[in-house]
């Protein structure tokens, strides 16, 4: 089974530079004069859309990067270090990591976690006051596969996401979401022809409400921690074995299950931890990525030696569909 592409076929090939030019016009024709507020969680869909933005208006561009507590093992440093080397418009980054663990308590079900966390991003732009009466817009990286997943349209929802739906009125902003028609093959075409770094657009995808979808039950800032140092192993392993056919995404979760195990003699009984890694080339389908058997015993390995409390690692190979990528 090959991945496959919705970038466009042999008779209309989907030419990025014409993209990329058109999108530029129309983001100078929407906005006008107006100052853009740009959400920016660092993933290649809003660093392409912060990318066309500073194209279009440079300095009248205000990217927000909002740190809640569930990104990937040092991803809130690295964000900013790249942002602020290219952007010609204001890089504001809040910690907001506290309040949202705080909301997340208790909360098991998925669809509630992904409102609870749209719904905190909206309170944290609110809060930006200033800024919101000065900007008329909020751009958002929004591509097709949102909206299809959304159920927008004709399409039933397969899951929520937070960016998909529009804005409440009293943020008093318009959006702007100049990928929305796009798909993730596209992005990567789009942020190439930006001029974009590679580890930037060629990074995996990463869901809007992050750890939270790959944490099975409760999220909790130690299941967050611990989630991290796992996903990082998981990825450092990947990426040096330089697997083919290329894993387009690969990553770590926590089931929120335990099982027995022994360590320097001892029973433990501690989280299960899988792995998940993919085949796509724009996450609508997918197929789970065999990767060969010394890697997955290298990943094993690592993770039950390196956390203390890991007993299990299991791998899951299951495609798209009838699954979806990520857990929740």
């Amino acid at each position: 089974m090959n991945p496959v592409s919705n970038s466009g076929n042999n008779e209309n090939p989907f030419d990025a530079s014409s993209f990329v030019q058109r999108s530029i016009q129309s983001i100078k024709q929407q906005a006008g004069q107006e100052n853009v507020i740009c959400a920016l969680s660092g993933g290649v869909d809003s660093s392409v859309t912060a990318a066309l933005l500073d194209r279009a208006i440079g300095e009248r561009l205000t990217a927000i990067f909002v740190d809640h507590g569930l990104l990937r093992k040092g991803e809130a440093k690295q964000i900013s270090r790249t942002f602020n080397s290219f952007l010609r418009g204001k890089l504001i980054t809040i910690n907001a990591r506290d309040r949202f663990f705080q909301k997340l308590q208790g909360i098991t079900e998925p669809e509630k976690k992904r409102k609870v966390i749209g719904r905190e991003f909206v309170n944290v732009f609110k809060e930006q006051a200033p800024i919101g009466e000065e900007s008329g817009f909020l751009a958002q990286g929004t591509i097709r596969s949102d909206v299809v997943e959304s159920g927008q349209g004709v399409e039933s929802r397969i899951k929520s996401h937070h960016n998909v739906g529009g804005l409440p009125k009293e943020l008093g902003f318009k959006l702007l979401e100049p990928i929305r028609e796009l798909y993730k093959d596209q992005v990567r075409l789009v942020g190439k022809e930006l001029g974009l770094a590679s580890e930037l657009i060629e990074r995996q995808p990463f869901p809007g409400p992050g750890l939270a979808v790959r944490i099975i039950g409760e999220v909790t800032k130690e299941k967050a921690e611990l989630l991290q140092e796992a996903d990082a192993i998981v990825c450092r392993e990947i990426e040096q074995s330089r697997c083919e056919p290329p894993v387009w995404q690969y990553f770590a979760v926590l089931p929120g299950i335990n099982a027995v195990g022994t360590k320097s003699g001892r029973r433990v009984y501690g989280p299960v931890v899988a792995v998940r890694a993919v085949i796509s080339t724009d996450g609508m389908n997918a197929r789970w990525a065999p990767l060969p058997h010394d890697l997955l015993e290298r990943i094993s390995t690592r993770l039950t030696t390196e956390i203390p409390s890991v007993t299990r690692v299991v791998y899951d190979i299951t495609s798209k569909p009838p699954g979806t990528i990520e857990w929740e």
